[in-house]
Parts: structure tokens; sequence; C-alpha cells
């Protein structure tokens, strides 16, 4: 079992910045990828970012540029870098990890609201 514990999220402007991070607890030695996941009122929950083990990232195109995933092994811990924020990018923001074949577990989530 891993435990993922989101923090950093909050209300902006428009253009402004904020930092995610999710710590990890429990069995994280054979974490193949963490991720930042994020839904909308309204909305499917989709990926916004993903980094692996070997620390190859994955971004979706609505923020490739604005933010960077990234992750601190030494502290078990996570982080989303979001820059030039939008007014799109409210919502809740998830930190997911996954083990191989099938594994996943999810944070409790944080709320970012972007004001425009």
């Amino acid at each position: 079992q891993v435990q993922l514990v989101e923090s950093g999220g909050g209300l902006v402007q428009a253009g402004g910045s904020l930092r995610l991070s999710c710590a990890a607890s429990g069995s994280i030695s054979s974490i193949y990828a963490m991720g930042w996941y994020r839904q909308a009122p309204g909305k499917q929950r989709e990926l916004v970012a993903q980094i692996t083990s070997g620390g190859s990232t994955n971004y979706a195109d609505s923020v490739k540029g604005r933010f960077t995933i990234s992750r601190d092994n030494a502290k078990n811990t996570m982080y989303l870098q979001m820059n030039s924020l939008k007014a799109e990018d409210t919502a809740v923001y998830y930190c997911n990890a996954f083990k191989l074949p099938n594994y996943s577990n999810w944070g409790h989530g944080t709320q970012v609201t972007v004001s425009s």
C-alpha cells in the first residue's frame, strides 16, 4: 500500500504560480510512475503530468511549457510547479502512484482555483 498526501493548492490570480506537493509513504520502493491528475466540476478526471521511476516525463498538451513535474526521491515527494495559471486550470488536483502490473492509488486531492 502506498499513502499519498497532496498539499499546496489554493487561490491564485490568472498568470500566477503555485507548487503542489505529493508526499508518498508506505510501500514506495516499487512505484513505476507517479502522476498528477485533475478534475474540474462536471468533467472527467484527466492526466496533467506523469513521471516514471526512470525520470521520463509526460504532459498534457494544455499544460506543456507552463507546468513542470519533478520528484525528490530522498524526500519521497513529487512536485508540480504550475506557472502562468489560467482560469481553465481550476480543478481538484490528485496525486497518483502506479505499480506494475495494475496497482494504482490516489491521494485525497487539493483544490486549485484560478481567478480571472
